[in-house]
């Protein structure tokens, strides 16, 4: 935008300075690799790695049961990545425990684990996937000739625990979910083997956007409540084993906390504000009029959060005052708010 003698870039959402050179997550304050999200344009959220928790995600947490936050309202998923599982070409069976965080996430499309091929989502994709879709266990795979998929009868929500045991041999796959009858299918075509190179994603996925997941049955949320116990076995002479190298231990994992264990017990916002937690991330949201981590902070009338917005224009200079604000103007313009030239 330019006005005779003076020149200034409109900013995008998220951007600052002259040149819109200055964002929020430049000078990344998260730490431990944590995902940094710019909350607005001087605030951003830390998205606490697997392990760590806290605004800056400084603190270690010891993690024994995982709980998921499905899907945070920057759109991203918690999730653990384990390690490839070796072996399970022909044979294997699965065990799980979880305990959902509510009624209502039961009856939304909620992936609980996730393994595949290339991860393009075309067809002939391998993959092998466990999710929850309208409060049932939905349980599919494709050894690369057509998906073979079981679905539970709906699950007790009187429950507490949910206790999950399904595996495959060769073509024939079955489910068996709580006190439910065992469940059977075989999957279609002729190929009898599962070719699967990802990592074990369990209760979510890295991407922003499930790439990974094949097309027709996208598990739209991550999971929201704890996922414990989950122990594969790939071969009948050998006995069950945690996911992981070494067992047990995930690769990566994102705003992942301790199941019953609340991070916003430990922090405090002030003047009102309200803190969100989503697994090990946590950040307080400001009524309007205040900022910083803890909402300590007043919204000067000059900055661009403030509500209403100052009015000055034209690349002029908005400057407080005792009661107000006043603008100075660039050469060239007048008026109280530099609107005449």
């Amino acid at each position: 935008v330019s006005d005779e003698e003076n020149w200034y870039c409109e900013c995008p959402k998220l951007f600052t300075g002259k040149l819109c050179q200055f964002a929020t997550c430049d000078e990344n304050p998260c730490g431990n690799g944590a995902t940094c999200f710019p909350k607005s344009r001087r605030h951003a959220v830390c998205l606490c790695p697997y392990g760590r928790s806290g605004i800056l995600c400084s603190d270690a947490i010891n993690i024994t049961q995982p709980s998921f936050s499905g899907t945070d309202v920057f759109g991203y998923t918690s999730f653990l990545a384990y390690s490839t599982i070796p072996n399970i070409t022909f044979y294997y069976e699965f065990r799980l425990k979880f305990q959902l965080a509510n009624h209502h996430s039961a009856l939304q499309d909620n992936l609980i684990f996730f393994t595949g091929q290339k991860g393009q989502g075309l067809n002939g994709d391998d993959f092998l996937e466990l999710g929850l879709r309208n409060g049932r266990v939905v349980y599919s795979y494709n050894l690369g000739s057509g998906t073979a998929t079981i679905i539970s009868k709906p699950l007790d929500l009187t429950l507490n625990v949910h206790i999950i045991h399904l595996g495959r041999t060769l073509q024939k796959g079955w489910l068996k979910v709580d006190d439910q009858k065992n469940k059977t299918v075989t999957s279609p075509g002729r190929l009898v083997g599962l070719n699967v190179f990802s990592q074990f994603y369990l209760g979510g996925y890295r991407e922003y956007t499930p790439e990974l997941l094949p097309k027709g049955h996208r598990f739209k949320n991550g999971f929201q409540g704890c996922i414990f116990d989950v122990q594969v076995c790939t071969s009948l002479n050998q006995g069950f084993k945690s996911p992981g190298t070494p067992e047990g231990h995930p690769n990566s994992g994102r705003s992942v906390g301790q199941c019953k264990d609340s991070p916003c017990s430990l922090i405090k916002c002030r003047n009102g504000g309200k803190c969100i937690e989503t697994g090990s991330t946590v950040y307080c949201d400001c009524l309007t009029g205040w900022k910083g981590a803890f909402c300590t902070e007043t919204v000067s009338v000059c900055e661009p959060e403030h509500d209403p917005p100052h009015l000055c224009q034209q690349g002029s200079t908005c400057v407080p005052l005792p009661n107000g604000y006043t603008c100075h103007c660039p050469l060239g313009t007048t008026g109280t708010y530099c609107e005449q030239g």
